[in-house]
């Protein structure tokens, strides 16, 4: 069955559920190892470009390098909700130390909160996608961009190289500039960031960014404690869950 959906950006197209040769897909860990598995299952999930939203039009389909990952991870889910429906259960550990009580909480991903990209984003987008901030402490300048599909590929190399540098590794792959620092010092002045200014430069993406919100507010059935908890997104999300979750209700906050 097929589904138009509208991304964050205001992409907007037909998607259908998964087959099992996108399952194949998953199952590759030389795939997962370069990043591209959501390339090649976008590409066989999207049937129609309805409209392009932020993206050139051109003759050939939609280049999912180049499309934010907003967008991308918006449209994963859509491509999940049709492939076995809106509801997806997932095991939780309580965080509270006297209790480690450990399970299973349901939520309808079609409620999950969606920021949608603004418009100053959008042309910031367009016009060549660069962001400008200046860092609290110094007062440097610093331009970045939104983070796009082809991220995802470099992201999977850089970790493989880095594994102990995900922070540095992260801000690198945004930050296009640094006001009077050469491109061969740019990942050493980033390691040397005071935290303060790491977290401004966070916040400086996430104000730009769209995309759907992933932090679900969970309630330990055992203590009733609240806490908060990521969305788990791993080859686990689209297979159907093996046993029906004794947690029935789920809660999300934008």
């Amino acid at each position: 069955m097929s589904h138009v959906i509208e991304c964050p950006s205001g992409l907007r197209g037909t998607v259908r559920g998964l087959k099992v040769k996108e399952l194949n897909i998953l199952a590759d860990r030389k795939l997962a190892k370069s990043g591209r598995q959501f390339d090649q299952i976008l590409a066989g999930c999207w049937l129609e470009t309805i409209d392009h939203g932020p993206y050139a039009p051109g003759d050939q389909s939609l280049d999912w390098g180049k499309v934010l990952q907003g967008d991308r991870f918006f449209a994963m889910l859509k491509i999940r909700a049709a492939s076995l429906g809106p509801d997806y259960a997932f095991a939780v550990v309580c965080q509270n130390a006297a209790c480690g009580h450990r399970f299973e909480w349901e939520v309808c991903l079609d409620e999950l909160p969606v920021k949608p990209l603004s418009e100053e984003s959008r042309q910031r987008f367009q016009e060549g996608n660069r962001f400008e901030t200046k860092l609290p402490g110094t007062g440097t300048r610093v331009w970045f961009r939104l983070a796009v599909g082809a991220d995802e590929s470099r992201m999977a190399k850089h970790r493989q190289a880095h594994q102990d540098a995900l922070w540095s590794t992260m801000l690198a792959l945004r930050v296009i500039e640094i006001e009077g620092v050469p491109e061969s010092q740019k990942r050493r002045f980033l390691e040397d960031l005071d935290v303060a200014d790491a977290e401004h430069l966070r916040a400086a993406f996430d104000e730009v960014d769209c995309g759907v919100e992933t932090t679900i507010e969970v309630e330990c059935p055992e203590c009733l404690g609240v806490q908060d908890v990521e969305l788990p997104f791993g080859p686990s999300f689209f297979l159907a869950p093996k046993q029906t979750p004794r947690t029935e209700a789920a809660s999300s906050h934008p």
